[in-house]
């Protein structure tokens, strides 16, 4: 599989959504239109309970309508930033409900996959493929995992994604690190 990595954050912001119908600057709309399939991904991930991964993607878009007025540059940084604070709060409200309130734990629900492929086995191959590095990427330590799918899945740079992390660049690159080294070891098997 090959991975590009933008390096300008402006370029990437710049081609991360289309610009409004008549060709002008890009709109808001726009922009969570674009990113709101990846958004729910990586809040799936995280959460591991698709209800909470839509209702942190919605909560993440609703707050992003109050910075309508910033500059498109900052709307990408701004809104994974917004997502990971969501998917923070859910996990630690979700921890403090199962240790008080739940005696046991809920049974996590399974991916819904829409086959929309012409190509049966491709779609196949590319489901389990996709099952196999959600269940790898869900054995990952959190900041592991974040660092991975910002950087690699989303294609943040590394400046854009300590920002989201709230860490420093050196972190980013640590984690990152360590996570591609488990995932390799994980998945060997599935080349």
């Amino acid at each position: 599989m090959l991975l590009r990595v933008n390096t300008d954050a402006d370029a990437q912001a710049a081609t991360a959504f289309p610009a409004d119908a008549d060709g002008g600057a890009p709109t808001l709309d726009a922009f969570l239109a674009a990113i709101s399939a990846r958004a729910f991904r990586f809040a799936e991930l995280g959460l591991r309970h698709r209800e909470d991964a839509l209702d942190a993607v919605q909560d993440a878009m609703m707050k992003m309508l109050a910075y309508r007025e910033r500059p498109a540059t900052e709307w990408t940084p701004l809104f994974w930033s917004i997502l990971r604070s969501r998917i923070v709060d859910t996990q630690r409200r979700r921890v403090f409900r199962l240790r008080w309130m739940l005696p046991q734990a809920t049974a996590e629900e399974g991916i819904d996959w829409a086959d929309t492929g012409p190509d049966p086995a491709r779609s196949h191959d590319n489901r389990e493929a996709y099952t196999r590095l959600a269940q790898a990427l869900q054995t990952l330590p959190a900041r592991q995992r974040e660092a991975f799918t910002l950087r690699v899945l989303e294609n943040l740079d590394v400046a854009t994604t300590a920002k989201v992390m709230g860490c420093s660049e050196g972190s980013v690159k640590t984690h990152l690190f360590r996570a591609r080294e488990t995932l390799q070891h994980q998945l060997e098997d599935f080349r």
